[in-house]
């Protein structure tokens, strides 16, 4: 088939500045390179650091950028927003990249227009082309309470969900017996985390004695990742002075470590308990399986409907066991044979959730045997999310697709 990928319009890919979804994106494109299956152009935002890139050589991936971010195209962007004075959906650099795209996918005759995360997207694109439209779903954006959810939902003839909790959203808006969505996991590299190979700290580089119990957090820093409810357990168990947390991550994506008065708060609780929080900052993702392979085990505190959680495969690929919330699609990733799946509870019950996340570390570190077994479970069960396995399952996904000869 021939098809287009109209990407976020935020990072550019291949992913020179990472993003999950944009690492999906390469995982499928890497596949379709070595087994030549369709003829996919992707519609990226420009950026300086894929210049040269290995991926733009390949004869069935093609790479259609866009420049967002030169004098020149800021400047084209404004008066693409006075232009353009009646409501959008997205914000106006978005619908310029959007509409910069259009303008050459109406131009070419494809099969399909994958939306990568941008349900929204269909409400242009079905107007411009002739091709079917599938939406690629990351995050909860397309349910009963999307704002021109119907539209949106019947220019698509196709809903790829990250997980089934994702699905069950977007079939708020089905009726009858049909549906549209297909789920297909998401996947990670596991080689990376298997078998780190990228220089990372020792346990002393960190302040951190051999005999620690070492707990790793790995995300974004705010409050709906449960990071404080994290730090509000490490304080319970302020006598346990071997147990450490490792806290890896910044205020938002990227590069952008700066404190907000969030992380602020959060370090004053820290520094209470005298060294045994260590905030690493920003770490660059081919590091985090060097760092994680220092901890004990991982913890995902997270206090939102999470519609997947790369980082639980993550720690599952690098055979630590996981303490995690019963939230979103977690549940459909971790197991009892190497988790510890802990109800998240809001408002009056906030404290049940921080007592039990205590206890549940505690339980851990007192039990090395069971967590040498959760470990090794972890790590076999990590082997049904490679990447490759995912990017096939993403283009059996299509198959149905496929314009008859």
């Amino acid at each position: 088939m021939k098809i287009a990928v109209l990407t976020s319009g935020i990072l550019p890919i291949p992913a020179v500045k990472g993003g999950a979804v944009e690492n999906l994106i390469d995982f499928y494109l890497e596949y379709n390179e070595r087994h030549r299956l369709h003829d996919i152009t992707v519609y990226s935002v420009g950026d300086k650091l894929t210049a040269g890139h290995q991926a733009l050589q390949s004869e069935v991936n093609h790479y259609r950028y866009i420049e967002i971010w030169s004098p020149w195209a800021k400047i084209r962007k404004r008066i693409y927003k006075w232009s353009h004075p009646q409501q959008q959906y997205f914000h106006y650099t978005i619908e310029y990249y959007l509409e910069r795209a259009l303008s050459d996918i109406a131009r070419k005759n494809y099969d399909v227009v994958i939306l990568e995360n941008r349900p929204a997207y269909s409400l242009k694109v079905a107007g411009r082309t002739r091709a079917r439209l599938v939406c690629h779903l990351h995050n909860d954006f397309l349910n009963a309470d999307t704002p021109e959810a119907l539209p949106i939902y019947n220019a698509l003839s196709r809903v790829i969900t990250v997980s089934d909790f994702i699905a069950s959203r977007v079939r708020t808006l089905e009726t009858g017996g049909g549906t549209k969505c297909v789920t297909v996991k998401n996947a990670i590299n596991r080689e990376a985390f298997t078998n780190p190979t990228a220089d990372g700290p020792t346990r002393q580089d960190l302040g951190l004695l051999p005999t620690d119990f070492v707990l790793a957090y790995s995300g974004r820093i705010n409050a709906e990742k449960g990071i404080a409810q994290l730090v509000q357990a490490m304080t319970l168990i302020k006598d346990a002075r071997d147990v450490k947390l490792l806290v890896m991550g910044g205020s938002f994506f990227g590069d952008n470590v700066s404190d907000d008065p969030f992380i602020s708060r959060l370090k004053q609780q820290a520094a209470q308990l005298e060294g045994r929080i260590t905030f690493t900052g920003f770490v660059p993702y081919h590091r985090i399986p060097a760092y994680l392979r220092l901890a004990d085990a991982a913890i995902i505190p997270s206090q939102w409907e999470e519609p997947f959680g790369l980082t639980c495969l993550e720690a599952m690929a690098a055979g630590r066991p996981i303490i995690a919330s019963r939230r979103g699609g977690i549940p459909e990733v971790l197991h009892d044979e190497y988790a510890i799946l802990l109800p998240a509870h809001g408002g009056d019950k906030e404290e049940d959730f921080v007592a039990q996340l205590a206890s549940a570390i505690l339980n851990l570190q007192h039990h090395p045997d069971i967590c040498k077994r959760m470990g090794a479970a972890a790590l076999a069960a990590s082997l049904q999310y490679d990447k490759n396995q995912y990017a096939q399952q993403f283009f059996n996904a299509l198959e149905p697709l496929k314009p008859h000869q």
